[in-house]
């Protein structure tokens, strides 16, 4: 593999990038991504890192306009409640629900801990016996992280590593993004269980994103802390 060597370059675009991208609330329906664009931005989400690499997200996409519908009437941050538009439910090109796994599969020793190892990594049983033991004290004693609320919003935290990933992506080929976190949790859990099949007890939703093309530009400039201010240097 050959590394691009215009770092300038490549730093420029990136930036720029990051001024594009904003939380596009409303998108221009008329506009849709590419299935190879869209891909693209998919394989930036399932090549992300995760914790131990047990990749404890899965994503729904959302494109029939009937299901999406399901999602309004509490998901709030994307219903167009408060532009009085059709929000991003209703006018994304792509519509996404990130779903954590829960400590069904998270907690240490699982069993589908092991068949991933096994299937998906491909390692060898005394590598897996030695993941097991470090994955145990990290839950236990590292993190403390033992309890199913726990366990889930550590696979939460994997997701959103993808989340950023394929939204930064989506800003370097022209996407429109925006994160979701403003829906109703149980009553999202509730439909995805009565009409995508998708077991509570396993799965949880841990974020929504909307991806597309803006209807207007941004209406605002972006605001950010100065790099002094945000960060520390010792």
């Amino acid at each position: 593999m050959t590394i691009a060597k215009d770092t300038k370059a490549i730093q420029s675009q990136i930036i720029e990038a990051f001024n594009f991208r904003h939380a596009t609330k409303v998108f221009d329906p008329k506009r849709k991504i590419s299935d190879d664009q869209f891909n693209t931005i998919l394989e930036a989400a399932r090549l992300s890192p995760t914790s131990f690499g047990f990749e404890p997200f899965q994503m729904l996409i959302i494109q029939s306009p009937q299901k999406r519908e399901l999602f309004r009437d509490f998901a709030w941050g994307a219903n167009g409640a408060f532009n009085g538009s059709a929000g991003q439910l209703g006018t994304a090109s792509h519509f996404v629900i990130f779903l954590a796994h829960t400590d069904v599969n998270m907690k240490h020793n699982s069993e589908y801990q092991q068949k991933f190892m096994k299937e998906v990594k491909q390692l060898p049983d005394d590598v897996i016996g030695f993941i097991n033991q470090a994955f145990q004290k990290f839950q236990e004693q590292d993190f403390n992280i033992d309890g199913a609320r726990q366990i889930t919003d550590w696979a939460g935290k994997q997701a959103y590593i993808a989340l950023g990933n394929t939204m930064s992506v989506a800003a370097q080929i022209g996407i429109d993004s925006c994160p979701i976190e403003g829906f109703e949790m149980d009553k999202t859990s509730q439909v995805l269980e009565e009409h995508f099949g998708i077991d509570p007890k396993v799965y949880q939703p841990a974020v929504m994103a909307a991806f597309g093309y803006r209807a207007d530009e941004p209406q605002f400039d972006k605001t950010r802390r100065t790099m002094e201010q945000m960060v520390s240097w010792f």
